[in-house]
């Protein structure tokens, strides 16, 4: 009962460390002076605006409106800036939990994996912070969700939120897309395979597609956007606009002091610091105050760990061709969430990106996890390990709090909490 409980409770108290001192640090805090700026925009004008000009922006609409929306709620200010992004933080653990309890049937797996996440200080970093990750994050776990249901024409619309957040979401589409028109040709044949063939093609392609253009509706709706008098024709205006958003994202080369090489997200080896500064207000006359976008270390260094595990399990099952869906639902998530920054090696990327594939490196953990509590070792023994693990995490977690939530704290604890040169 209290296992089943368990991720109610985790949500709500999740909640709070969120809302607590939302609105610090003071001012913006890395970029959301772009996207608190657009979702201003949106209130007033309904696309984005500079200095009464039209604004060249290279993210789609649906992240900034969600911002937009807190700060129509509760001003524009720190915590209405970072309001949508503490209440999706929260929707999205409890998703979490939910795809869990479908995948294990197991109220204390479910448990610690809602735990876990909750305890993940990227994922706490971004739930607290106006950007448009978590949105993403969000979207795309739920067109997951849904289409693992088999509740297709839903996990369209999902995905394509999700694409009206951020591009990065087509890797999802194009991988859930092409599994699902491998399961219509494989499960029919003949004149029956048409009409499954043009649902699936319907539901991953002109679905995601129409709801993504709806995003834009506010642009269309406009005369002020960005390339809206391009041609007379708004289609061609709007395709001219995405032409140049894709040469920015495929040409951004310029160099940044925390841009990390995908190799080394998994075990943190530059994440993205956020804020700094060095204010007065701590025991000692040097203080510092950072946001650390770092996950909770151990977490992801277990994390790396699962997904090797699951990796291996996986390629068994597919030369066994007898393919598991948990294994599976872990490559599909790191393929398309992880996979694709490897081939930008030139493009200046970060660490913080890595929130995408969080919840899938967490399905791995909690996939060994049920291995090792099925395995040959003693009950007691196999307890043991991964409540052991799980309170480890929750330690490290609270002893890197402070740099989560953008403390003030004394420059000597904070320097105790740079492990490595690179953290810095």
């Amino acid at each position: 009962m209290i296992a089943a409980l368990a991720p109610i409770v985790i949500a709500l108290l999740s909640l709070a460390i969120r809302l607590i001192n939302l609105s610090e640090p003071k001012g913006y805090v890395f970029d959301e002076v772009y996207y608190v700026d657009g979702a201003r925009d949106f209130l007033k004008f309904g696309v984005e605006i500079s200095a009464d000009q039209p604004e060249f922006i290279v993210h789609p609409p649906v992240g900034k409106w969600l911002i937009a929306l807190g700060m129509q709620i509760f001003g524009d200010n720190e915590f209405g800036w970072r309001f949508a992004t503490a209440i999706v933080g929260v929707f999205l653990l409890l998703l979490f939990a939910r795809f869990v309890h479908v995948l294990f049937f197991s109220p204390v797996l479910t448990a610690i994996a809602t735990a876990l996440m909750a305890m993940d200080g990227l994922m706490l970093v971004h739930s607290r912070t106006a950007l448009l990750d978590l949105f993403l994050t969000f979207f795309v776990l739920l067109a997951v969700y849904l289409w693992h249901r088999e509740r297709h024409w839903y996990a369209g619309i999902a995905i394509g939120l999700a694409m009206g957040t951020k591009w990065s979401a087509i890797y999802f589409l194009v991988a859930i897309g092409v599994i699902s028109l491998y399961r219509s040709f494989t499960s029919h044949s003949g004149k029956q395979i048409i009409r499954p063939t043009l649902i699936t093609s319907t539901q991953y392609g002109l679905l995601p597609i129409a709801i993504y253009i709806s995003t834009w509706s506010g642009w269309f709706a406009s005369t002020r956007g960005w390339d809206r008098q391009w041609s007379s024709n708004p289609i061609a205006s709007w395709w001219h606009y995405h032409e140049q958003m894709l040469g920015f994202h495929t040409g951004l080369t310029e160099k940044h002091s925390y841009q990390a090489n995908p190799w080394s997200w998994l075990i943190m080896g530059r994440p993205t610091s956020f804020f700094y500064e060095s204010p007065q207000g701590c025991e000692s006359k040097n203080c510092a105050q950072e946001v650390l976008a770092i996950g909770t270390p151990i977490l992801w260094w277990v994390g790396t760990i699962a997904i090797a595990i699951v990796l291996g399990f996986w390629l068994r099952s597919v030369a066994m061709r007898r393919i598991e869906t948990l294994p599976s639902l872990v490559i599909l998530g790191m393929s398309a969430g992880y996979l694709p920054w490897f081939f930008f090696q030139e493009r200046t990327v970060f660490t913080f990106y890595a929130v995408i594939f969080e919840p899938f490196m967490i399905l791995a953990i909690i996939y060994c996890a049920k291995l090792l509590l099925d395995s040959f070792l003693a009950p007691g023994a196999s307890i043991s390990i991964v409540s052991g693990l799980t309170v480890l995490v929750f330690l490290n977690f609270i002893y890197f709090l402070p740099l989560f939530t953008g403390e003030v704290i004394d420059y000597s604890e904070w320097l105790k909490r740079m492990w490595f040169s690179s953290w810095i």
